[in-house]
């Protein structure tokens, strides 16, 4: 799966939005934690809350919080908001004996839909993916992070 800088920008301050404590986190804490330009994080930020995936407020205590707890918000629900639907080869795009190749596209788009759909902000925010084990010496309040089949 080929994912934009964009969207795995947008996941990674999702999931610093889930891990924080209850209350508006400052883009700029977010853009530090997790090495986003701020200028790149802005749009996606404003993005993701055009979206429904987040609340903001401006001023000295402003910042951007989910609007559903993290164990709600899913990956694709991030995805789908950065990225939109994703686009399917029709049968006529792989003509001949190349035909079925649409239905390997389509089973692979569906499985990383599945996976997508099953894990969420908290889940990573945890360092816990479901169906995977943390790698060797990861632990989620040192920055571990679980790997994601993708």
């Amino acid at each position: 799966m080929r994912t934009s800088a964009r969207t795995r920008y947008a996941l990674r301050a999702a999931v610093e939005l889930a891990a924080a404590p209850p209350g508006p986190v400052p883009a700029e804490r977010i853009a530090e934690a997790q090495s986003i330009p701020r200028r790149f994080l802005d749009n996606i930020l404003l993005q993701l809350r055009r979206g429904g995936l987040l609340h903001s407020r401006r001023g000295s205590d402003g910042g951007y919080w989910l609007t559903r707890p993290a164990e709600e918000i899913t990956l694709a629900d991030v995805v789908m908001i950065i990225d939109g639907v994703p686009e399917g080869g029709g049968p006529g795009e792989y003509p001949g004996v190349a035909g079925a190749l649409a239905e390997v596209w389509s089973a692979l788009r569906d499985h990383e839909e599945r996976l997508l759909t099953e894990i969420t902000l908290a889940d990573v925010a945890r360092g816990r993916v479901p169906g995977r084990e943390a790698p060797s010496g990861a632990r989620p309040d040192q920055g571990g992070s679980a790997r994601c089949p993708a």
